[in-house]
């Protein structure tokens, strides 16, 4: 009895796990977005003007906001908020600054100013 009891537990419990690890999981609600891509990246306000065609920049995700870490001294681009396009690719909301932030698991594009002050990048994974 007790081991039959104990085969039962083991075939539950397998096949709890391996239900628990479907392959059916959107790529979009596990956070493809954030990492770090690299490329042509810029930056420009009133003292600065900064390009580089070998940078990076790191996303990270903050609740519903973004934030953009980019290298080579430009400023970081912090608070961008986000909708879904489709199920893949984001595009920027609602933010205080215009132009047009776009990111998927693959690529990340910006054209974005704010405050007198304005982003660019072109990058990839």
């Amino acid at each position: 009895m007790k081991l039959t009891l104990k085969i039962v537990g083991v075939l539950l419990l397998s096949a709890f796990l391996m239900g628990s690890c479907s392959k059916d999981t959107d790529p979009a609600d596990v956070d493809v977005f954030a990492g770090t891509f690299r490329g042509k990246i810029g930056y420009t306000d009133a003292e600065k003007n900064i390009s580089q065609d070998n940078g990076s920049v790191f996303v990270t995700k903050i609740g519903t906001r973004y934030d953009f870490r980019f290298s080579d001294g430009i400023p970081d681009l912090t608070g961008v908020q986000f909708e879904r396009k489709d199920d893949n690719t984001m595009v920027s909301v609602g933010s205080d600054g215009t132009g047009l932030i776009t990111i998927n698991k693959d690529r990340l594009v910006i054209g974005f100013a704010r405050s007198g002050r304005s982003w660019s990048a072109d990058c990839g994974r």
